[in-house]
């Protein structure tokens, strides 16, 4: 998505492609209409290394502020690099309610954080709310989850070099000043490695059970009360 600020017309699209975000706000995937953007001679005569837009989302008309670095001042025409940050994300979501209480509230904090763009508090936060994991799972908690994150290194196929500092964060007990410092990328993969870890070891057999519970009641009912031997 080529982005640049020209002289005359503003903003200017590469091919006028639709520029799509989820949304911080309503949390839909919609499109994005450019709101605001900063005046091109000021632009010119302070050269600023990075530059900020408003834009507004087609779902629920919210202001989404992006922040983008130049690439080059032309005379006519600001061009951006097409990375951008966006200075507001939404919020990660899970389903708490299947983790124990202390696990849950250190993992909240660690969405948090990632949310915000925090990357290295979040991987504090991570292995902070791993390790209370493990202690709530038991004496095979470590080795379980151990086998979970090896099963989603191979789905994902992500080579030992790069998933190297996921399983330091995760599982590594040294001190804090041994985390290692993680970028956006690796930042992005440990959320998603930590969420299919609690999945596996605490949502999946949360429900596993609650409906298994369910069928034994409606069982039971339908028995006049009497247990099955199933």
């Amino acid at each position: 998505m080529a982005i640049s600020i020209e002289r005359n017309t503003g903003i200017r699209r590469e091919a006028e492609e639709q520029f799509g975000l989820e949304c911080p706000y309503c949390g839909t995937y919609a499109h994005m209409s450019p709101q605001s953007v900063p005046d091109f001679e000021n632009l010119i005569r302070t050269r600023p290394k990075h530059i900020g837009m408003v834009y507004q989302c087609d779902s629920c008309n919210a202001p989404v502020f992006l922040r983008f670095a130049v690439k080059q001042f032309n005379e006519d025409s600001i061009e951006l690099y097409q990375n951008f940050i966006e200075l507001e994300r939404p919020k990660e979501r899970f389903q708490y309610s299947y983790l124990p209480k202390h696990t849950e509230l250190l993992f909240r904090e660690a969405l948090a954080c990632y949310s915000t763009n925090n990357f290295n508090a979040f991987a504090s936060m991570c292995r902070r709310a791993a390790t209370s994991s493990f202690t709530a799972m038991g004496e095979s908690g470590k080795l379980r989850s151990y086998d979970e994150v090896m099963a989603a290194q191979e789905i994902a196929e992500i080579d030992d070099d790069s998933f190297g500092p996921i399983k330091n964060v995760i599982f590594d007990s040294g001190e804090e000043e041994d985390l290692p410092l993680l970028n956006r990328a690796q930042a992005g993969i440990l959320l998603e490695v930590m969420k299919d870890m609690f999945y596996q070891c605490f949502v999946r057999r949360g429900k596993l059970a609650r409906a298994i519970k369910v069928r034994r009641f409606f069982v039971q009912e339908g028995n006049g009360g009497v247990k099955s031997s199933a």
